[in-house]
């Protein structure tokens, strides 16, 4: 069964029994371009996924034609001389989305098709865990083709996936990249054909939700938190973690099936 958190609006968000939240950008007729709303609707969604504590992998996808277009420039030109107060609230929406979806305790999956574009579509994909995109699939991180410059942590994560100066040439020079050319330089995680994207991602996420979720979790924050720090730092706060889920069920279960040579089945817990 699928229970419907939120069935409506901008964002809709439902969650299967077998603890797959499924969190839709539901803007179609914009292609899913970023406002003030939006992104309002995206933020309580995400959100919510924080508070089902069933969730065990989140997949995030967009309806209509495109993942998501980046910023609603029709709304953004007919703000006018008021349009830097509006981009302060929209881009403060965008960096609270992008820093629930980091800080979420289960591995959050991206479902790309058509365009992800800039801070919203963009911005996404470089804050999800893993990214599985449709062959047609593509990718334009676009500030700067219309006077602006990186936003939604784009400036960090970006670099941390691709490496710098691949980083400045795509943020510099705006080049529409293909799938592949994605999943050539580690922006992505996976190419399929257009027509499996769906079969393959929820695939991808049923995979997930059976593994140990406390650990991935884990693994997912420590992985996240660790980027630019020095591995000395991070070592105690790994050996924390280890000795904190070591005592857990999934972890019990996991050592029992090693050596019962068995497929381990994992509860969450």
């Amino acid at each position: 069964m699928t229970r419907e958190l939120i069935g409506a609006g901008m964002a809709l968000l439902r969650l299967d029994d077998d603890g797959i939240g499924h969190l839709v950008l539901n803007r179609p007729e914009a292609s899913n371009g970023m406002n003030v709303e939006f992104l309002r609707a995206v933020h309580e969604a995400i959100m919510t996924a924080h508070g089902q504590a069933e969730l065990r992998v989140l997949l995030l996808s967009g309806a209509g034609s495109n993942f998501c277009a980046g910023g609603d420039i029709k709304t953004f030109a007919s703000k006018g001389a008021g349009l830097p107060d509006y981009l302060r609230e929209a881009t403060s929406w965008l960096q609270t989305c992008v820093q629930c979806l980091l800080a979420l305790q289960v591995p959050v999956i991206a479902s790309v098709h058509g365009y992800a574009a800039g801070g919203g579509g963009f911005g996404l994909v470089c804050a999800s865990d893993l990214v599985i995109a449709g062959e047609s699939a593509r990718f334009l991180a676009g500030a700067t083709r219309v006077g602006m410059a990186p936003d939604a942590g784009v400036s960090v994560t970006l670099p941390l996936l691709v490496g710098l100066r691949k980083a400045l040439e795509i943020i510099l020079t705006n080049p529409v990249l293909t799938a592949a050319d994605a999943l050539e330089i580690g922006l992505i995680t996976r190419v399929v054909p257009d027509g499996s994207l769906p079969g393959e991602s929820l695939a991808l996420a049923r995979q997930l939700a059976a593994g140990p979720t406390r650990a991935l979790g884990a693994a997912k924050r420590l992985v996240w938190t660790g980027l630019g720090a020095r591995v000395e730092a991070q070592l105690p706060e790994e050996a924390r973690t280890v000795s904190e889920l070591s005592g857990q069920a999934d972890a019990l279960e996991g050592l029992a099936a090693v050596i019962e040579r068995r497929e381990p089945r994992f509860t969450g817990h």
